[in-house]
């Protein structure tokens, strides 16, 4: 930080020393193992009817972290830091378009291969109908590093939509640990609001994944260890993250907008709509209930960790 109060990026390696780098490392695998396991380990409490009434408030608590995540931290540090950078606003929010741009292409694209390659397919009725209940709808995946999760609609048989499910976990898992340590490198409270946020979000879809790996496999165990083993990957994700980001410091901005990007259009796109239902007037409350939840839970984070 200057004199003037001013946040400066080193160009040079980190701006840290090496206990610090090595201690920003360390939170982040942490970040991302318990947002990348976690959220695989409260799926199977909700999967497995445990906690199964609060799967849709976890839903509405998830659109709130990952909104209030993107406009309240990760995208006012981007634009604090651009200061530093050299990086004007309206680069900032080019860069913000695109991103959302790009994933809504993505998420057509996804949607038009798997039309394509597995529209003269049958589709296993058993699963679909599984997977769309646990979802609550019939497209409960996210783009951005999903590639192959619809395949767990609409496989040949069960054992290709089980692995199907374990691939497309495990680059969404990789894409996230990327944004994760990210936000860890610009700074640990950005870093400890994506993880929660990113952990929050996933919870719902892990429930899905679980109902259909329960019908690939006999045992429900292995399906657990093996969604577990998917999850994990978000480790290898920030570990690759914290290189790039370490790498190319000087667009640190830039990787936190495409980040917010793609918590805004995940809230947006993906979990939003499925809040978008004909419900009662206490359904209603609680819905919004939880959404602010979400919001209120970022903002207190940010708090307590400015203490």
């Amino acid at each position: 930080m200057d004199p003037t109060g001013t946040k400066r990026i080193d160009p040079v390696g980190y701006g840290l020393k090496p206990d610090n780098q090595a201690m920003t490392l360390i939170s982040i695998l942490v970040g991302t193992l318990i947002a990348g396991m976690g959220s695989v380990w409260l799926a199977a409490l909700l999967a497995y009817a445990l906690l199964s009434r609060f799967t849709q408030h976890l839903l509405s608590l998830a659109a709130g972290a990952l909104l209030a995540t993107a406009f309240t931290r990760l995208l006012p540090e981007a634009f604090e830091l651009s200061v530093g950078a050299g990086v004007s606003a309206q680069a900032l929010f080019a860069a913000l378009l695109v991103g959302l741009v790009f994933f809504f292409l993505l998420d057509k694209a996804e949607l038009w291969h798997h039309g394509h390659e597995h529209g003269h397919d049958h589709t296993d009725a058993e699963v679909h109908h599984a997977h769309d209940h646990a979802h609550g709808h019939a497209h409960a995946h996210h783009a951005h590093g999903h590639p192959a999760h619809d395949e767990g609609h609409h496989g040949h048989n069960h054992h290709s939509g089980g692995w199907a499910v374990l691939l497309g976990d495990s680059v969404h898992a990789f894409g996230d640990g990327i944004l994760i340590a990210a936000a860890f490198v610009a700074d640990p409270r950005l870093g400890v609001a994506a993880a929660l946020a990113v952990m929050a979000h996933e919870v719902p879809h892990h429930v899905g994944d679980l109902v259909v790996l329960r019908q690939t496999l006999s045992n429900p165990r292995a399906a657990l260890l093996k969604l577990t083993l998917a999850g994990s990957v978000t480790a290898i994700g920030g570990l690759i993250g914290y290189l790039l980001v370490g790498a190319l410091r000087e667009y640190l901005p830039f990787f936190l907008v495409v980040a917010a990007s793609s918590f805004i259009y995940v809230a947006l796109a993906d979990l939003i709509p499925q809040l978008q239902k004909r419900l009662s007037p206490k359904e209603t409350a609680a819905q919004v209930t939880w959404l602010f939840a979400g919001i209120a839970l970022v903002a207190a984070l940010g708090e307590w960790a400015q203490h």
